[in-house]
């Protein structure tokens, strides 16, 4: 069976060459110039990757990244003109996997929905894979997280996670009580080489204890242990 990718553009000529390119690898394409027709395609159909243009002529891609997020898990791939930094990680944060700046080269594109596809299968192919010796939800301090439905509360609250979060999470509960380094936890969750300048993971701790309303400098489930990591005692 084909793989579904839902490309989002306002820029016909790039959405065509990104279609262009994709289907000649053999995925299947649906392609949308403006973000209401992508949303309502997106809660219609099942979808393996999505790539977002942020920039919409109605409503912007993070908006759509957020509307796909509450209900699908699947890879989305950030296609923006911005070129800040802090566009960049506001997007991961929201739940982007991957950030693309134009102009690009198509064939990078293609390279990185490979990467992302592949990344997202050998994931559910381990969450698929039950161990009788190995935890599928936790209950540490208020914490109640379950692996299977990816569901999380904090102190009854229920925590909006996106995935990469809900994964941050759940490795620094398998790993309770002892000190993840940001490298570790970087490499473990996305898969790639952590780079020193990389501030990817502090600010998806910081979106985390955000969202459980604690205060960055006496946060009482994620604890910072300067210049080594994070730990959850």
């Amino acid at each position: 069976m084909k793989e579904k990718i839902l490309i989002v553009d306002d820029e016909r000529e790039i959405a065509d060459l990104v279609e262009l390119y994709l289907q000649n690898e053999g995925y299947e394409i649906c392609k949308f110039y403006n973000g209401r027709e992508a949303l309502a395609c997106a809660k219609r159909e099942e979808m393996d990757l999505a790539i977002l243009d942020v920039m919409l002529p109605d409503i912007d891609g993070f908006t759509l990244l957020r509307e796909i997020r509450k209900e699908h898990f699947y890879p989305i791939i950030m296609l923006t003109a911005k070129v800040q930094e802090r566009d960049k990680i506001d997007g991961l944060t929201m739940g982007a996997d991957d950030y693309v700046t134009k102009p690009f080269h198509p064939v990078e594109l293609v390279a990185r929905v490979r990467t992302q596809l592949r990344r997202y299968k050998q994931y559910n192919r381990q969450d698929r894979q039950i161990s009788g010796d190995k935890p599928r939800e936790y209950n540490i301090k208020g914490l109640h997280i379950v692996k299977e439905s990816h569901h999380c509360t904090w102190n009854e609250e229920e925590l909006a996670l996106t995935p990469m979060e809900f994964k941050i999470l759940w490795y620094l509960c398998e790993h309770q009580g002892k000190v993840v380094s940001s490298e570790e936890l970087y490499e473990a969750v996305w898969g790639e080489k952590y780079l020193d300048s990389n501030n990817t993971v502090m600010a998806h701790i910081a979106r985390i204890r955000e969202k459980m309303h604690e205060q960055a400098r006496n946060p009482k489930l994620i604890q910072t242990v300067w210049g080594v990591g994070y730990t959850i005692e």
